[in-house]
């Protein structure tokens, strides 16, 4: 008989956001994930009501890890939020508590790297599930975190559609900067993009489920079921409104979903570059899954376009999505939570 393998360690880089939300308690419902800290990013919207919303998930289901505040602001463009989709606070829709719990004192960007410096080299999962800009500024202010960092799963791009414009998906379209910089960045990156989280809906179907899990949870679980079923309720108007969704999906989730079950997603490797000046397509990531003949190799493209580094997830078994959520529900009711323990800054 073969010992488990040891939990995934996470740092969840995140903007609540609704999916975000989803994310959190899966990571925590989950004995395959070890959540090392959570760090938030202006995206969905503001800084202080995402961190906000972050913390108020943890007081939710009982989550006890660092929580750090970091950039409040995309690098380069104007701050856009999703107030169409995620409400005036940016998490709409539950009813969430007054906020009792601290924040850790450091920066996002800080606690991102005395994270990854303090654990063993490849250890560290970083999983951004908004803006990319808490990570490309910790790539900037510590490059010896890319060679530490075990891989990089975020929630964004797209290779057939967007969902801000016709070409570019939300978080990489409100700071491509940071975008491209992360793809470029000399570690494995596994973009889980529009394309499969599109496959990952709250039916009616997984709602029942999570509800009738939370009766059997006990009072924590019935909470935490009310919550997601709560966040659905809101997401899923939104989602009918702006985008005729019969179901909202849970984009964010996808993310931890695929470290917890490896079979649970399907990736091809590809070259992902960020379209940054154009009228029309700024934001969009560019996805080559071969390289094709017949292009130009004078211009470079072809060379470059070549270096299939990137991950893309294509395909999801949606079925094992919404067990590890109903599993969540019932983790959390019985008060196991994945949640690690931060080390102490560098000196």
């Amino acid at each position: 008989m073969t010992n488990a393998s040891p939990a995934r360690k996470i740092i969840l880089d995140c903007d609540p956001g609704h999916d975000d939300a989803i994310a959190i308690l899966l990571a925590a419902g989950s004995p395959a994930i070890d959540l090392l800290a959570i760090t938030t990013v202006a995206g969905n919207h503001s800084l202080d009501n995402v961190t906000r919303n972050a913390q108020a998930v943890c007081q939710i289901a009982g989550i006890d890890v660092p929580i750090a505040q970091g950039a409040d602001r995309p690098l380069v463009t104007p701050q856009i939020v999703s107030e169409d989709i995620h409400g005036n606070s940016g998490m709409d829709g539950p009813v969430l508590p007054e906020v009792t719990g601290q924040l850790d004192a450091r920066h996002a960007v800080d606690l991102i790297i005395d994270t990854v410096m303090a654990h063993e080299p490849g250890t560290v999962t970083l999983v951004p599930t908004g803006p990319l800009t808490n990570i490309a500024l910790a790539m900037r202010k510590a490059p010896e975190i890319v060679d530490r960092v075990r891989q990089v799963v975020l929630m964004g791009g797209s290779y057939t559609r967007g969902n801000v414009t016709p070409a570019a998906e939300y978080n990489i379209y409100v700071d491509p900067e940071a975008a491209e910089v992360v793809f470029r960045g000399a570690w494995e990156v596994v973009m889980v993009g529009l394309d499969l989280t599109h496959q990952a809906l709250a039916t009616d179907a997984l709602q029942q489920r999570v509800r009738q899990a939370g009766e059997e949870a006990g009072e924590r679980g019935r909470e935490v079921a009310q919550f997601m079923l709560d966040i659905w309720e809101f997401f899923g108007k939104t989602y009918r409104e702006v985008f005729d969704f019969e179901a909202p999906p849970v984009h964010d989730a996808c993310c931890v979903a695929m470290l917890i079950d490896p079979d649970l997603v399907r990736t091809e490797r590809a070259h992902v570059s960020v379209e940054l000046h154009g009228e029309w397509t700024k934001g969009q990531t560019v996805v080559n899954f071969e390289t094709k003949p017949g292009m130009r190799h004078s211009t470079g493209v072809a060379e470059r376009m070549s270096d299939l580094r990137t991950l893309v997830a294509t395909e999801l078994n949606w079925e094992r999505f919404a067990a590890l959520v109903v599993e969540s529900v019932r983790q959390l009711g019985d008060g196991n939570t994945g949640a690690g323990h931060d080390p102490e800054p560098r000196s």
